[in-house]
């Protein structure tokens, strides 16, 4: 019981950003029925971030789909000094094709539309990030959140190799 306490906790200290919201409309014999779906990135600002996604006949029913499905996909993220990524990644889902290279530090988040909401709620502090295929928010987001997955730190690669960090 008390795991579910500390869980629900850990789900209480996330932020939430809706990235987009549309409605989607399906044409019937009987008319057109509008429902919405909506897509919500949550983050602890600390190396945590999620991605989820929601459709209800109503938008606040939709955000809430969206928040518990991003709940359930919370992942780490390898940030190097607390501040950047450690090295550069691209990654592609659907069209959209994002870039994301680590920065000096002071320099920012240099990104923009649901990358930007997906590396601040990640805890990213200095960051490049480039859109390179189609603007889809949606994948967009999909595509940041997966090229932050595929970092690797130093001391992961070391393990993996089964080596000392200095043998690298």
């Amino acid at each position: 019981m008390r795991k579910d306490n500390k869980f629900e906790n850990k789900k209480n200290l996330l932020e939430e950003k809706v990235i987009s919201i549309t409605r989607v409309t399906k044409v019937t014999q009987g008319g057109r029925h509008f429902r919405f779906s909506a897509t919500v990135a949550v983050g602890n600002r600390k190396g945590l971030v999620g991605i989820g996604s929601g459709k209800a006949n109503e938008v606040p029913e939709a955000i809430k789909k969206a928040i518990q499905a991003a709940n359930k996909n919370v992942c780490r993220v390898a940030l190097k000094d607390n501040r950047t990524v450690p090295h550069e990644m691209m990654a592609k889902v659907g069209r959209s094709v994002v870039l994301i290279k680590p920065a000096k530090e002071g320099r920012g988040i240099i990104a923009g539309g649901a990358a930007r909401a997906v590396l601040e709620l990640a805890g990213v502090k200095d960051i490049v990030a480039k859109s390179l295929g189609s603007n889809t928010q949606v994948n967009v987001a999909k595509a940041t959140l997966d090229a932050l997955k595929m970092q690797r730190t130093p001391e992961h690669i070391a393990e993996l190799r089964g080596k000392k960090v200095e043998e690298l």
